[in-house]
């Protein structure tokens, strides 16, 4: 009988670097035609203010039918308000990398815009944050995206609680930052985000009711928690087989949710745009066929809710460099050995 082993105690620790900068470097050797596709798409801000229309009209719509028709508003949230909230992340994302305009000002204005119907102001917040990301992957004094340990105490391996912890997600999320190194969170640009979200906040329950208002709170929950574009946030970097900290999503969800599902690519070079993203692995398929990927987000997200392997702790932590006399015994620190040579989607 298979005996599953009890949850880990702290992150998988690595000292070895980050896989990526040095498969970059190789990949522009080895292919320099991806050099072209390291250009900006000016039409991704043309999504991002459909989408906001879009929600706001659905708002709208549900603000005229009234809170008697909530079981509506939450099945539209589930179908149609996750992926489109979903997208517009995307697209905050991509402003965080500057990849839609050249003018650094205009892409954090295009984030701001769709940042809207999320109706919290988190899109100058978390381009601070993920850019110390992709420079400190795996380092907890610098990585917003690795748990806090009395999350990850508080969460454990239960089901329930991973499901509630998922449910809940931009509460925890929005606890990581104060422990981060070197960041400065507050400037004109959060403030204009506050602003914009306050102001469009105010004139969603003027013009929408509490009824569109609400639509927009499951929409919001739904795009970034239980449901499986939420599932994206333990497809990047969760794991519990360490050989290899970051993984790609290839799958049908990746249509409507701007390629986000290409991390591995994204990761290699962030200053490819969404749309480039499959073009990089066409181009350099030798450097992508021999890693591990997901191709379910829906089947992951019921894998990590209900596997006792995963946990918050699930993560490469990338320790510090140490001295011989410093060093940590070899029977504590674990070492992130070579990758699987058997290109092949991760089953369960």
């Amino acid at each position: 009988m298979h005996i599953l082993k009890p949850m880990q105690a702290a992150f998988y620790q690595s000292e070895s670097d980050q896989p990526h900068p040095g498969r970059a470097r190789v990949i522009i050797k080895t292919h320099p035609e991806v050099r072209q596709l390291m250009v900006r798409n000016p039409w991704t801000a043309l999504i991002a203010a459909s989408i906001v229309i879009m929600q706001t009209a659905i708002a709208f719509g549900m603000g005229k039918l009234g809170f008697g028709y909530w079981w509506l508003s939450l099945l539209i949230a589930y179908c149609v308000g996750a992926f489109a909230n979903h997208a517009n992340y995307v697209i905050i994302h991509d402003a965080t990398h500057n990849l839609i305009f050249r003018n650094k000002s205009w892409n954090k204005m295009v984030a701001v815009i769709a940042d809207l119907p999320n109706l919290a102001p988190g899109a100058m917040g978390f381009r601070v944050y993920h850019l110390k990301h992709h420079s400190h992957q795996g380092d907890y004094e610098y990585d917003a995206d690795l748990a806090n340990h009395w999350e990850a105490r508080l969460v454990g391996n239960r089901w329930y609680t991973k499901a509630i912890w998922l449910m809940l997600f931009p509460f925890f999320q929005v606890t990581r930052p104060p422990r981060l190194k070197a960041i400065t969170m507050w400037d004109r640009w959060f403030f204009i985000n506050f602003a914009c979200a306050a102001l469009y906040d105010v004139a969603v329950v003027y013009f929408c009711g509490w009824p569109g208002f609400l639509y927009l709170v499951f929409a919001f929950f739904f795009s970034i928690g239980l449901h499986p574009v939420g599932a994206r946030w333990i497809q990047e970097h969760y794991t519990y087989d360490f050989d290899q900290e970051t993984f790609s999503y290839y799958g049908p969800i990746n249509r409507v949710a701007l390629n986000m599902g290409y991390h591995n690519e994204h990761h290699d070079l962030p200053s490819i745009p969404w749309n480039n993203l499959p073009k990089l692995r066409a181009m350099a398929p030798e450097f992508y066929s021999n890693l591990k990927y997901h191709s379910s987000w829906s089947r992951l997200l019921f894998q990590f809710i209900f596997d006792k392997r995963y946990s918050l702790y699930s993560r490469v932590e990338r320790m510090k460099k140490r001295t011989d006399s410093q060093r940590v015994p070899d029977t504590t620190v674990k070492r992130v050995g070579r990758l699987d040579l058997s290109a092949r989607p991760i089953s369960f």
